[in-house]
């Protein structure tokens, strides 16, 4: 069965006419196109041969159009990876690097990653984590390593 857009109404087209052949953002220009393709009733292939697009997106860029209207062609950011930890874990590393290993009853006077990945594991503060991580964390907390401990910045 052929997919077409539905009928398209009169602003609808003249925001489509304006936007494909608009330099600002050429991904939206040919969307309109298929758009407008699609409602001159030429068929999905024939459509991604003219734009240069595989007819999965051809038809995903219709199915969008038709569901929510020209807001569909907008591009929707992925919001990436969910975060990994939660404020409370987050706490608890900045915590933990902050601290005194020493005070801790820990053999040792400085925290290397690795001695913090470990504790952060035997704590129960998380099941697992990489010493990359771990950084990442301290960092985005506003802390440097400086004198063999994890600082604010000065």
């Amino acid at each position: 069965m052929a997919l077409y857009v539905r009928n398209l109404r009169p602003d609808e087209q003249q925001w489509l006419d304006n936007m494909q052949h608009t330099p600002a953002d050429p991904e939206i220009g040919r969307r309109a196109e298929i758009v407008l393709l699609s409602a001159k009733r030429l068929r999905v292939h024939e459509i991604g041969a003219m734009v240069g697009l595989h007819p999965i997106n051809v038809r995903k860029w219709i199915h969008r159009f038709n569901r929510y209207g020209l807001g569909g062609l907008q591009p929707r950011r992925s919001p990436g990876r969910p975060r990994l930890f939660e404020g409370r874990q987050r706490q608890a590393i900045v915590r933990l690097a902050t601290s005194d290993p020493q005070a801790l009853g820990l053999a040792f006077s400085s925290w290397s990653l690795q001695r913090l990945r470990l504790q952060l594991i035997r704590e129960g503060v998380v099941h697992e984590i990489s010493a990359e991580t771990i950084r990442q964390e301290l960092l985005r907390a506003g802390l440097v390593f400086q004198e063999r401990k994890w600082v604010p910045p000065t």
